[in-house]
């Protein structure tokens, strides 16, 4: 294969050049990418383009429009979720599902900003990138919205009738007014929203985005519509191209969907202008939650958008002053004894960031000591000067992230595409600003012997003319009192024929729901075939080399930057001792060592290495009655550093101290609040690994170190603590002693020979003792059994999962289950939970084991849900998709297996792999039985699916009304 050199601009597409009805303005080198960008203007529109030009092949398109909302509506976020809902070009129910189920695609979603809606696509196929950009741009360009007016009922909300004669009640419900029910449960999202709203009064940031569900339902279909031709136009529209393309081909395929745009002529854009500084007087606002949820917000505004220098180096500011419990502003905060938590977190990407100060678990009559605390420490550090090892170590850590350019989840091209927003959207002139770094890095170096951080502080907080503060108070009833009052006045004003009417609209929405997309509509989608598929590249070996511990070698190209991961074996714990593993795992690096204080050595860590992270794993070689659990110890460094990634986390797990019981226990409750704010935000998650610990050994050990059961544990540990702290701190250095041992410990290292070398010329034996065979394994864990639990916590929606046992029945391989979760998740589940439930989310997961599992995500129901869980294997049954369905959800699924990862996440996989004993060519099987799977292979699945449903189990979070109120005789927690 031809590899293009992007390192110099092709002279081709010089400024000034056209190219299909583009013109480039601009042309600039960007070496943080390896490449060029190349900026242009579509004649006909004045739509923006810019091309990310470098030789990744994991291409990337993101088209997006400037969306400042005017009110609480949520008008965009539905927009976005309605335009995927068919169009001109593509009159089905869901080509965005279509998409999931039949394409390539390595990124496939929607996104609704504080200002701005991106509909971003990746794949490493040409033609299934341009079958996504087709489908994408008919769908802003030419939605079905304007002539099937039941799209934003079912997107947006809608009135249904609940029971029947003179009991019958109204309810809300729609997809968006759900999602937005459980992301508006979480006190984070609410005190932020209140903090925007007294910091912003009079632009589109005084706005929920995503809605409000008081007020979704005062937003009106014609509303709806105007908005959208007002927004969805090119003039106003920003497109970004990435990765190794064929420009012209590309440009010639986007000016064809430019060209048949429609003039909507709807008139202009909301605005989207600066707040002119505001000092807002203090706010106190009431929410439905838990006592122990009581926040205070600080905000001040820090800079504008078009300030990188400026935004980078506060950024490295607040993670010098806040990043850890050791960093001087959070240590003062924490020491005043006002709250469970504190921190402070730069919020970008807008016009104006903002810096937010929030405090987490404040205790009664604390709330108002805050803001005096916060900026009179402030004042003291910036009038005596910020500790420069401090600055050093954060500006450090914001180099090694920037450089390794690791984006989570997402795409490179996908993130960077986000990243060209935080400065484009406000200025035409500025598409690159946050995507170079190297002179804003140079500024943030150079400051720090000339008063820059201290001076930065005073402007900021001590100085600032642009703040505001609130108080979130907990609260019973809230919103949902509100909305359940307001739905009640709304049926007693409503004669029986206004009352069958909306039962009526509702029926007609299902039909339309449930009404098969026409033959000749379906034909319409793009679709590939098997034949699109290419063969994968081999793996490389992983092998085990010779060093003085056991040691798995990744001689990848990680661009300059090592990696280490140490397994610790924890056969020689006893199941009540895996707990306090989990403790030892949240407490390791913030505490003091023999060598450094906790200050000291976060200092240590962030100047010398990337991250040192301490976690649990659970590897059970794909059986349900194996656990073989891991303390996983991770390093990274840049290359010039790898000796530190022998000294380092040596010198915590060897050194640690457990003697400062008040910094332990102010740890461990900051890990509580944490995990609240999980259960709350992700419950399905945490519902699916609880559901699991029901059936296998592995799930249940996992459960105990972090896990519902873990929560449970740390919680009663915190009740007590005066009578357990004593024990607790011997207890882990007990543990320290039997975990970190030469003879129970495999390392691997992920980088060059030669930076393996040198580690390992470094770490010895790393001083691990070792323990021999006089050291029993002892582990012996059961899972628990089926059954059927509830967990309350705060929260207008539910998250239901339901699972089962592996069936005598199933005879389905791997490769097979991988097919059919994609059918059942997105046609059954999709339709009937999402869609007709109104859930924002659901799936369904088929574990190597044997085990089902079915899950809903910010769900308005228990019972329905549960209902429509029952009608999957009857589905599956009699599934009648043609052979072309059946090759989209295989090349989907194949394409997902061989999907490009980086690195680190490569080897981890190689490494996990290991660990769960999987015979080598596991990963080549399952994708050849992924493509070998036909129609009777997925419907012979259905007889294991119904075996299992008698014998499941159920586990739900929600509120404990729903709870209660719900058929099942659930046993009920009070989770948090």
């Amino acid at each position: 294969m031809d590899i293009k050199d992007f390192s110099s601009a092709d002279p081709a597409l010089a400024e000034g050049t056209a190219h299909a009805g583009f013109t480039v303005t601009r042309v600039e080198a960007v070496p943080e990418i390896g490449g060029q960008a190349y900026v242009m203007r579509h004649d006909a529109s004045g739509a923006r383009l810019i091309w990310l030009a470098c030789g990744d092949v994991n291409k990337s398109f993101a088209i997006s429009f400037k969306t400042p909302p005017a009110d609480d509506t949520g008008v965009f976020h539905i927009l976005e979720h309605s335009v995927l809902c068919g169009s001109d070009a593509y009159p089905v129910k869901e080509p965005f599902v279509n998409l999931l189920k039949t394409s390539m695609q390595t990124f496939l979603n929607a996104l609704t900003f504080s200002d701005k809606t991106m509909y971003p696509v990746a794949s490493t196929n040409t033609a299934d990138l341009e079958n996504l950009m087709g489908v994408y741009l008919d769908a802003v360009l030419h939605p079905a919205i304007y002539n099937r007016p039941r799209i934003f009922e079912q997107e947006g909300w809608h009135l249904e009738v609940e029971g029947e004669g003179e009991g019958a009640k109204l309810a809300y419900n729609g997809v968006v007014f759900n999602e937005m029910k459980g992301a508006l449960s979480d006190p984070d999202d609410v005190l932020y929203q209140a903090l925007s709203r007294s910091l912003y009064p009079d632009t589109a940031y005084g706005f929920e985005s995503g809605g409000n569900p008081r007020a979704i339902p005062t937003l009106t279909y014609e509303k709806f519509l105007e908005t959208h031709a007002r927004h969805y136009n090119l003039a106003n529209s920003y497109t970004v191209l990435y990765g190794d393309l064929d420009i012209d081909r590309e440009l010639v395929f986007i000016d064809g969907h430019f060209a048949r745009a429609c003039e909507r002529d709807a008139g202009a854009p909301n605005p989207l202008e600066p707040q002119a500084p505001v000092e807002a007087a203090p706010a106190r606002i009431q929410m439905a939650t838990a006592e122990n949820n009581a926040e205070v917000g600080v905000s001040y505004v820090v800079a504008e958008a078009s300030q990188r220098e400026r935004v980078l180096a506060i950024d490295v500011l607040l993670d010098a002053l806040c990043g850890s419990n050791e960093a001087p502003l959070k240590r003062a905060i924490l020491d005043a004894g006002l709250a469970d938590d504190f921190d402070g977190a730069l919020i970008d990407g807008i016009l104006q960031p903002q810096a937010m100060f929030t405090l987490r678990g404040v205790k009664p009559g604390c709330a108002e000591k805050f803001r005096p605390l916060l900026e009179s420490t402030c004042t003291e550090l910036a009038e005596n000067g910020i500790p420069r090892d401090k600055l050093a170590a954060a500006l450090a850590q914001a180099e090694f992230n920037l450089r390794e350019g690791d984006w989570g989840g997402y795409p490179d091209g996908v993130a960077l595409s986000m990243v060209v927003m935080s400065s484009w959207l406000y200025d035409d002139e500025r598409p690159l600003d946050y995507v170079h770094y190297e002179d804003a890095l140079a500024y943030a170096k150079a400051g720090l012997d000339r008063g820059l951080y201290e001076q930065l502080l005073r402007e900021i907080v001590c100085e600032s003319k642009h703040s505001a503060e609130v108080e979130l108070v907990p609260v019973e009833g809230g919103d949902a009192a509100e909305e359940e009052a307001e739905l009640a006045s709304m049926r007693a004003q409503m004669s029986d024929e206004e009352l069958a009417a909306v039962a009526a609209e509702v029926e007609a929405l299902r039909a339309e729901q449930e009404a098969p997309d026409a033959p000749e509509a379906l034909a319409c989608l793009p679709q590939l075939s098997v034949a699109d598929i290419e063969d994968p590249a081999p793996e490389p070996a992983a092998p085990m080399v010779d060093a003085p511990l056991a040691c798995i070698a990744h001689e990848l190209d990680t661009h300059g930057i090592a990696y280490v991961y140490h397994y610790f074996d924890l056969h020689r714990l006893a199941a009540d001792e895996l707990p306090y593993v989990g403790v030892l795992s949240d407490l390791l690096g913030k505490l003091d060592t023999w060598a450094h204080t906790a200050s000291d050595l976060d200092t240590l860590v962030e100047t010398n290495l990337g991250g040192l992270g301490f976690f649990t794993e659970v590897f059970t070689a794909e059986r349900l009655d194996y656990a073989d659990p891991a303390f996983v110890v991770s390093a990274s460094a840049l290359s010039e550093k790898v000796e530190r990634l022998a000294d380092i986390p040596r010198e915590v797990w060897s050194a640690t101290r457990f003697d400062d019981l008040d910094d332990i226990r102010d740890i461990l409750t900051q890990r509580k609040v944490a995990l609240e704010q999980y259960f709350v935000s992700s419950g399905h998650s945490a519902a699916m690994s609880r559901a699991m610990t029901y059936y296998a050994a592995g799930s249940k050990v996992a459960g105990l170190m972090g896990g519902i059961d873990y929560y449970l544990f740390l919680r009663g540990l915190l009740a007590a603590w005066d009578e357990r702290k004593e024990a607790l701190a011997k207890k882990l250095g007990e543990l320290c002693g039997r975990i970190f041992t030469a003879d129970e410990v495999t390392v691997s290292f992920i980088g060059s020979a030669a930076d393996r070398e040198r580690f390992w010329a470094a770490a010895g034996d790393l001083g691990l003792p070792t323990l021999g065979e006089g050291a029993a394994h002892v582990l012996d864990v059961k899972p628990a059994g089926a059954m059927s639990e509830g967990f309350a916590i705060p929260s207008n929606v539910s998250y239901v999962v339901r699972a089962s046992a592996p069936s005598a029945l199933d005879g389905g391989t791997r490769g097979c289950w991988a097919v059919a979760t994609r059918a059942v998740t997105y046609d059954y589940l999709w339709n009937e939970v999402r869609v007709k439930g109104g859930a924002y989310g659901t799936g369904f997961r088929h574990g190597a084991a044997g085990t089902r599992a079915f899950w809903s995500y910010r769900d308005p129901a228990i019972d329905g849900t549960l209902g429509r869980y029952d009608g999957c294997a009857p589905w599956l049954a009699e599934w009648d998709g043609t052979e072309e369905e059946l090759t989209g959800y295989i090349v989907s699924t194949v394409a997902a297996h061989d999907a490009p990862v980086k690195p680190r996440a490569l080897a981890r996989r190689q490494d996990v792999a290991r660990f769960n004993l999987l015979p080598e060519g596991r990963r080549d099987q399952v994708r050849a039985e992924e493509l070998a799977v036909t129609r009777d292979d997925l419907r012979a699945l259905a007889a294991s699916l119904a075996d299992a449903e008698p014998a499941s189990s159920v586990c739900v979070l929600g509120g404990r009304d729903a709870l209660e109120s719900c058929g099942l005789a659930l046993a009920i927690t009070e989770l948090c």
